[in-house]
């Protein structure tokens, strides 16, 4: 009897907690879905509309770095940055089992399922549908699926970096850890990201946008460490811990999600006119890329319960295998393929439902957090 009432004890604890939770979630929180998919749907009706305003924002770059968008990256992380505490950032380095699930996940599995499911719908169950080909960049001529094929595998073999930040934060993850795995997962990305691809494409020479990699680290994920590091040290060290928790931290949350919704309306307004030119074609791109998302996350999600990983850890560690990274993978499509391919086409589908899906699962994590000890 004492066994059954201290587990009704439990579950009550945990229901409480999971209402405090949802209580504690600001408006945008609470409804960032909706707000998402109207902002997709805004930045595709802008770009439409107005596709020579798209066309010169989108020209503001440095080596294929849209300035716009790391402006607005920028104060998307700069307030999950100046939260880490990097007491938890080092506590978190001594612990490598979940940094080893990333790794084996992102270049042992998912470049080789990406492929076979991407091949199956693709180049199989949607060939049909698919007709065409394309000259592409250097006057090869190519079948159009295999373009499309080509396209997603430089999707799966760009791990992601910046964005997760959010989704783990979402998730109510480690955020020392993810911002660990991050780092390490750039890292790799700098030695395997070439010779992976070029095997799996089946090209001899792959050119990859080096300046695009080292920028889009600094830029996403330096800038805003850098400053949030020091920021915190100043601001406790004037106004108190205190002060800093419940004040500042309190002013910055909206700032996050604000600038990841500009950055959507900014991304979707630039390839807004190629999204509304291809609307069935996009639909058959995003079922397998979808069916990829979802499998990865699941089977790191499973690997983490069955390593006994606690859940602020493998939470971050399977939003981090299943999202991409998809300014490099948009990149390398354009250097290699041309912009107008339908690799680069594929590679823009990859945006389009990466934060949706992401965010569905987030919602999964929250929802079996229980699952897991810690």
């Amino acid at each position: 009897m004492d066994i059954y009432f201290k587990s009704n004890i439990l579950k009550e604890k945990r229901v409480e907690k999971v209402i405090h939770e949802e209580k504690n979630l600001s408006f945008f929180e609470k409804y960032l879905t909706i707000w998402v998919i109207a902002c997709i749907g805004l930045g595709i009706i802008l770009g439409k509309l107005f596709p020579q305003v798209a066309v010169t924002l989108d020209r503001i770059s440095f080596h294929q770095v849209s300035i716009p968008i790391a402006i607005c990256l920028f104060f998307m992380m700069y307030p999950i940055m100046v939260k880490i505490d990097f007491a938890e950032v080092i506590k978190a380095g001594k612990t490598p089992k979940p940094v080893l699930l990333t790794l084996f996940i992102n270049w042992g599995v998912k470049p080789f399922t990406m492929l076979a499911i991407s091949t199956l719908f693709l180049g199989v169950l949607f060939k049909g549908w698919l007709p065409g080909v394309e000259i592409i960049k250097g006057g090869a001529q190519v079948e159009l699926y295999r373009s499309y094929i080509a396209g997603c595998i430089l999707l799966g073999i760009a791990p992601c970096t910046a964005m997760v930040l959010i989704w783990g934060h979402l998730s109510k993850g480690n955020d020392g850890h993810t911002l660990v795995m991050v780092a390490i997962n750039s890292l790799a990305m700098l030695f395997l990201y070439a010779p992976l691809g070029g095997w799996l494409l089946g090209v001899n020479k792959m050119p990859i946008p080096w300046q695009t990699i080292f920028l889009s680290v600094i830029i996403y994920v330096g800038l805003p460490l850098f400053i949030g590091y020091y920021s915190r040290k100043m601001i406790i060290a004037k106004k108190g811990f205190k002060w800093f928790e419940e004040k500042f931290i309190h002013w910055l949350t909206p700032v996050s999600i604000g600038a990841l919704l500009l950055t959507l309306i900014l991304l979707f307004s630039f390839k807004g006119e190629l999204i509304m030119g291809q609307p069935q074609i996009i639909l058959l791109i995003a079922i397998p890329l979808f069916i990829q998302t979802c499998l990865i996350f699941g089977v790191t999600y499973a690997l983490a319960r069955w390593l006994k990983l606690p859940y602020r850890d493998a939470a971050p560690s399977a939003l981090i295998g299943a999202s991409n990274h998809f300014e490099v993978a948009i990149a390398t499509s354009t250097i290699l393929f041309g912009l107008s391919s339908g690799a680069s086409l594929a590679t823009v589908v990859g945006v389009l439902i990466e934060v949706p899906v992401m965010l569905l699962l987030v919602r999964v994590c929250l929802k079996t957090k229980h699952l897991f000890k810690g």
